[in-house]
């Protein structure tokens, strides 16, 4: 391991009942039995199958090294990164959170098909990523080994019709991923001025016709479902442009589901927010899908990486930035799902990672 490595408690700290299995907050009683199923069987579609998570090989490598104890996943999703760093970290628990109900009722059933072992260092949280921290201090959680952000929407919410993500299937505008809040896609298509349209497609997709788009989605209202939307912007892109590129949609689509959701307003604070959690020789990792995501994610752990507030030895022929002790470094790896993932998972293609290991403290 490497030298600075500090060892987290792997049990001490955190609250476990008297057989050793890990205490993370329960489901609530509105979830068990027939409603829980329900959350399970959302549009008939049961949350299981051959759904492969992105880069799971590299993701559970990187984090071989990081020294025992927890592991946040932020966006726990169907649970798939989580469980194979359980079952390849002997060390670690893994607390995961999510907005989206539907994923921690997968939780709980996924953690009843592991072995004890593993199952007792197992949970998952309610918690949208930018309230993790408290989501993990009110589980008596003051430090992480590592942390796992896989940015935004995942499959089941794209493939599970109702809940109105794709503009492939036909349902009612809604988008978000915590279905208890109150915005969702149809206000934003519905309510906003074309100007402001204008701005969150610009903003959110770099989207080229953004103004042509909105002046559309304005003209066309009332629209109250995913097809009537993907029609109308499909309509307002001009025909020589919707033979390349994917769907004509897809990129109005991705930024009506940021603005739902306040995807990259709460990304900035969440990032800073659990990597001061992390310990010396701990790693978080983030997976994003869009210019817009990793652009942030490109700045935050730049800005750790080049933190200048660590006590350094003066010297007038060298910048603070070159002389003081980093508090972060990169970890060199793939960037990119190599060519046969991308083959088996288009999803994936689009992935971009990035790596940070907090340093030992200087002697």
């Amino acid at each position: 391991m490497t030298t600075g490595h500090v060892e987290v408690p792997l049990i001490s700290s955190l609250p476990v009942s008297k057989d050793g299995q890990l205490q993370l907050r329960p489901l609530s009683a509105s979830l068990s039995g027939e409603k829980s199923r329900r959350h399970m069987l959302a549009g008939g579609l049961l949350m299981s199958g051959t759904h492969e998570p992105v880069m799971l090989t590299e993701i559970v490598e990187l984090f071989v090294p990081i020294p025992n104890g927890v592991l946040l996943d932020a966006t726990l999703g169907m649970a798939g990164h989580a469980t194979a760093i359980l079952r390849r970290h002997q060390g670690l628990q893994v607390v995961g959170i999510d907005r989206d109900m539907m994923a921690i009722t997968h939780a709980h059933a996924t953690k009843a098909t592991l072995g004890a072992t593993d199952a007792a260092r197992f949970g998952a949280v309610h918690a949208r990523f930018d309230g993790a921290v408290d989501a993990l201090r009110n589980l008596g959680i003051e430090h992480l080994s590592g942390a796992l952000f896989d940015l935004g929407v995942s499959s089941p919410q794209l493939d599970i019709a109702e809940r109105g993500f794709s503009y492939r299937n036909d349902a009612p505008l809604d988008m978000r991923m915590d279905r208890s809040e109150g915005v969702s896609a149809w206000h934003v298509v519905n309510e906003y001025d074309a100007g402001t349209i204008t701005d969150i497609l610009q903003r959110n997709a770099d989207e080229r016709f953004a103004k042509r788009i909105a002046q559309a989605i304005v003209a066309a209202r009332p629209i109250a479902t995913t097809t009537q939307l993907a029609a109308v912007v499909t309509a307002a892109i001009p025909a020589a442009t919707r033979r390349t590129g994917g769907h004509p949609a897809k990129r109005t689509f991705q930024a009506i589901r940021i603005e739902v959701n306040a995807e990259l307003d709460i990304l900035p604070n969440a990032l800073r927010d659990v990597m001061s959690l992390i310990v010396p020789g701990g790693r978080i990792a983030v997976l994003a899908y869009h210019s817009g995501e990793d652009r942030i994610v490109k700045q935050i752990l730049r800005d750790a990486e080049t933190d200048t507030t660590r006590p350094n030895i003066a010297t007038p022929f060298a910048h603070p930035s070159r002389t003081a002790p980093r508090a972060w470094q990169k970890v060199r790896v793939a960037k990119q799902p190599g060519a046969d993932e991308q083959a088996r998972n288009p999803r994936a293609s689009s992935a971009r990672l990035r790596v940070m290991e907090r340093c030992a403290v200087a002697a």
